[in-house]
């Protein structure tokens, strides 16, 4: 049984289970371990070494649906990966194959319509572990090269989601299938009604897993590309002016208005009638600027105009 209650990092972990014992899957992925007596979460979770508002945002989303976490780069991202690892191993180490073995078990296997469920069930397992490894290959080695500070430039999160499709059609198929099928003896219709229950519960669990990959993880990876995006702006900017570093003392004083006409989006011509100088000794002044700087173009100036104080960014023209 669900309540439907938003949790907090002050109240006690027990609860959360209590009211919704599915988390205890939950709790594994996370890391966290029973045994916790009356700890709160944030309690539990800092002697844990996970991060409170992630697996809070994680729970209140699966249980509520609740997308309040309105404050992304408070998500840690190292904890949001060890969950979804760790459900990867879960689902494809045990539930799979724990369900395959309870179907063996509750079916005929001399009957062929029992092995047709089979081929299907494995099938859909088949799918299901190309979608897992697909992101450990992939996936998760592009967010920890942009932890580290890397960038890539053939693979992004979007291409990810686009290929997060759904994966849960033949499992449709093989509920629909049992459920008609279901044999008349008691002795197996019991065992395959209770593998049933553990294919939807199962199901249940891989929707959940799905929407927290496409609601949380996939915002988060995004954001961290645009962190990542401005900091190597900021580096190549950084590199310009270290390897230029006698620049601004190079430049006359005349080429120094050059460079903030140019960065205030005059034309050259614009710029000769501002600085009462000819269009030909503008072109004179930027030929000379661009050998002293190895900068060339308009956004090139701009930004060390910006970066060496020539001009307020208020008053460039973006």
């Amino acid at each position: 049984m669900k309540n439907q209650k938003m949790y907090e990092p002050d109240d006690k972990m027990i609860y959360l289970i209590r009211d919704n014992y599915g988390l205890l899957q939950s709790l594994g992925c996370f890391g966290i371990s029973l045994g916790f007596g009356d700890k709160t979460v944030r309690e539990v979770c800092d002697e844990q070494n996970v991060d409170t508002y992630t697996f809070l945002a994680v729970v209140n989303f699966t249980i509520n649906g609740y997308k309040g976490f309105d404050e992304v780069d408070r998500l840690s991202i190292s904890t949001l990966m060890q969950y979804l690892r760790a459900s990867h191993s879960y689902y494809l180490d045990y539930a799979l194959p724990f369900i395959r073995r309870e179907l063996t078990a509750a079916l005929d296997e001399n009957d062929n319509l029992a092995r047709l469920i089979l081929r299907l069930y494995d099938e859909y397992s088949h799918s299901i572990r190309n979608h897992m490894q697909y992101e450990e290959k992939n996936v998760f080695p592009y967010v920890d090269s942009l932890l580290k500070g890397e960038t890539n430039d053939t693979y992004d999160v979007e291409t990810y989601s686009k290929h997060h499709g759904q994966t849960d059609v033949k499992l449709r198929e093989l509920k629909s299938i049992i459920i008609k099928y279901l044999p008349s003896d008691s002795h197996h219709n019991n065992r395959l009604t209770a593998t049933l229950y553990d294919i939807y519960n199962c199901e249940e669990w891989l929707d959940q897993h799905a929407q927290v990959e496409d609601e949380i993880f996939i915002p988060v990876i995004r954001r961290l590309e645009q962190k990542s995006k401005q900091n190597d702006v900021s580096v190549k900017i950084s590199n310009m002016i270290t390897q230029n570093p006698e620049s601004n003392e190079v430049l006359s004083d005349r080429e120094k208005d050059v460079i903030v006409s140019v960065a205030q989006g005059m034309t050259n011509k614009e710029i000769a009638n501002h600085l009462c100088i000819s269009t030909n000794t503008v072109i004179t002044h930027r030929r000379n600027i661009a050998r002293k700087l190895q900068i060339h173009s308009p956004a090139g100036l701009t930004i060390y105009a910006i970066v060496n104080n020539l001009v307020d960014i208020s008053s460039v023209k973006l």
